[in-house]
């Protein structure tokens, strides 16, 4: 009879690198401050420019828009331009950016205007918003291409 454990190799040693969830804290950090900052300037446009019951939700819709455009630009450069920091694109695109344009407002504004009988509005701000959103991350990453080139590093 054999007694378990007893004829077993050491275990390794640890290595020195910490957990991989101590990396990801400075990123999740980052992400929240950004968020915050960035969920705060859209909620100061929305109580600068409300929209009225049943109207087109104009504050939402260049948010989106003009986040979107940032969002194009700021990735152009991150990506062929600058060699950011780790937490760059993490803090900003991620976070402020990400806080700032506001999908889910879109969502909820789409279905308020549609349950308070306004589909006609809902589906024009439904398409406006996307077509104008990709179009405005679209002519950004274009725009910041040409004036990139036109420069030297």
């Amino acid at each position: 009879m054999t007694t378990q454990g007893t004829d077993r190799a050491p275990a390794p040693a640890r290595a020195t690198r910490p957990p991989a969830w101590r990396a990801q804290v400075p990123v999740v950090a980052v992400v929240a401050l950004g968020g915050a900052l960035g969920a705060t300037a859209r909620y100061a446009a929305s109580l600068r420019w409300p929209a009225a019951p049943g109207a087109f939700p104009w504050a939402t819709f260049w948010v989106n828009v003009s986040g979107c455009a940032v969002i194009g630009a700021f990735m152009v450069l991150l990506t062929e331009r600058w060699a950011a920091h780790r937490l760059v694109r993490p803090f900003f695109g991620t976070g402020v950016l990400g806080g700032f344009t506001t999908f889910s407002t879109y969502a909820v504004d789409i279905r308020t205007l549609v349950d308070d009988g306004h589909p006609r509005t809902a589906l024009a701000y439904l398409a406006a918003t996307l077509v104008a959103a990709l179009t405005a991350v679209w002519l950004a990453s274009a725009v910041t291409r040409r004036v990139l080139r036109r420069r030297p590093s």
